[in-house]
């Protein structure tokens, strides 16, 4: 009985969560209200939200780790995969685009959360810059990558990624492929070790 009860709570915040992703995302931020998320997930009552979340603040805070634990599942297993640091960081900006691309909904909210500051301790997490800075620091060990400031180039390459929902927002037919492509030969370029050729 108690198993069947939490997979009954388990679905219900899912549902919860999938409509404050919908409405964070086509409406914005501050239009998300609770009557607002009820109405657009079929919900009786605003209450069966505040039964599974403390307030605003604690269902903000689920959405941007929910939507965070994606982007690192889907990226991490290709980062993972690749066998270089190159291929580690192509794989990376490649995962975070396509991520974007086949999410929009989810990507869309997270970045009007973070546009309003919003998301407490959940968007305080470490962040892809610490991911970022030890493949970079993998590739110059390794001598496969130049000597450069490691937080500069992390920080120039996820704001580089971070910027694609808004791209898709301005274009939705964006070819986010060829946009990933571009990205990974323009910071493989800017990373290479000299005399290193093509990956």
């Amino acid at each position: 009985m108690q198993v069947t009860r939490s997979v009954a709570s388990s679905a219900r915040r899912a549902q919860i969560l999938d409509a404050t992703i919908a409405v964070v995302a086509e409406e914005g931020f501050a239009r998300a209200t609770f009557a607002r998320i009820a109405e657009r997930g079929g919900l009786s009552s605003t209450r069966l939200i505040s039964y599974h979340f403390a307030g605003k603040d604690d269902l903000v805070a689920a959405l941007v780790e929910h939507v965070v634990a994606g982007i690192g599942e889907h990226v991490g297993s290709r980062v993972s995969a690749a066998d270089t640091a190159r291929g580690r960081l192509a794989a990376y900006v490649e995962g975070v685009v396509s991520y974007a691309d086949t999410h929009r909904a989810p990507m869309s909210a997270l970045l009007q959360v973070a546009m309003a500051g919003a998301g407490g301790s959940a968007m305080d997490a470490p962040s892809d810059l610490s991911h970022l800075e030890r493949i970079l620091r993998g590739g110059q060990e390794a001598g496969e990558m130049r000597s450069f400031d490691v937080a500069v180039m992390a920080t120039t390459i996820q704001r580089a990624v971070e910027t694609v929902p808004l791209a898709l927002q301005a274009d939705p037919d964006l070819d986010c492929a060829a946009y990933a492509r571009e990205l990974v030969e323009l910071f493989d370029r800017a990373t290479r070790a000299e005399g290193r050729s093509e990956p």
